[in-house]
């Protein structure tokens, strides 16, 4: 799927297939993403501050530049994705 540059703040995406999705720079502020599945997903730049995650599996995601500020990464499994959970 095509998401570049999408707005998706706020979005409901309980259980989404998003495997292979391209959500380069999309804004998915708030989103929720409980249970998606994010393998092999574009998201590069893209805003996910404050998205749900919870549960999500997210493997070999491209997540350059990606923002995941105050994001719920709780029980998400993250394999092969340079995402580092909690702060300074």
């Amino acid at each position: 799927a095509d998401l570049r540059d999408a707005d998706l703040e706020g979005a409901t995406l309980v259980e989404a297939n998003l495997e292979g999705a391209d959500l380069s720079r999309a804004d998915l502020t708030g989103a929720n993403l409980t249970s998606a599945f994010l393998t092999n997903a574009l998201l590069q730049n893209a805003t996910l501050d404050e998205a749900n995650l919870t549960d999500a599996s997210i493997y070999f995601a491209e997540v350059n530049g990606a923002s995941f500020l105050d994001a719920n990464l709780t029980g998400a499994e993250i394999v092969g994705t340079p995402i580092s959970v909690g702060g300074d």
